[in-house]
């Protein structure tokens, strides 16, 4: 993830602003967000696409997804990596014996 975060930095860091206002990323986020919703929606749910719509890869939007959220990250100074492996740390204490495990 900083390996990404850096690559984001260096390519935002062509333009003028690098970073929109946080506020303005989390927008771009929660759309991002909702085409990643639609497509689940359209292939998994009850809400078939419009003959007009096209498929998109899930992958893709998954991807726009942790693009924004690293522009989010990287404008406020925050090293997402470390705050992965909290959450993973977290899994591995609290969440470890939650759930039903494979036999």
């Amino acid at each position: 993830m900083e390996q990404f975060q850096k690559e984001v930095d260096a390519w935002t860091g062509q333009f003028t602003p690098q970073y929109w206002s946080p506020h303005e990323i989390l927008a771009q986020t929660t759309e991002e967000v909702g085409e990643l919703a639609r497509e689940v929606n359209a292939r998994f749910g009850h809400k078939k696409k419009k003959v007009t719509e096209s498929d998109r890869e899930l992958g893709d939007e998954m991807a726009d997804i942790i693009f924004t959220l690293a522009c989010l990250a990287n404008s406020q100074d925050i090293d997402l990596s470390k705050h992965l492996q909290r959450v993973m740390d977290k899994c591995y204490k609290r969440d470890n014996d939650r759930f039903e495990k494979k036999k």
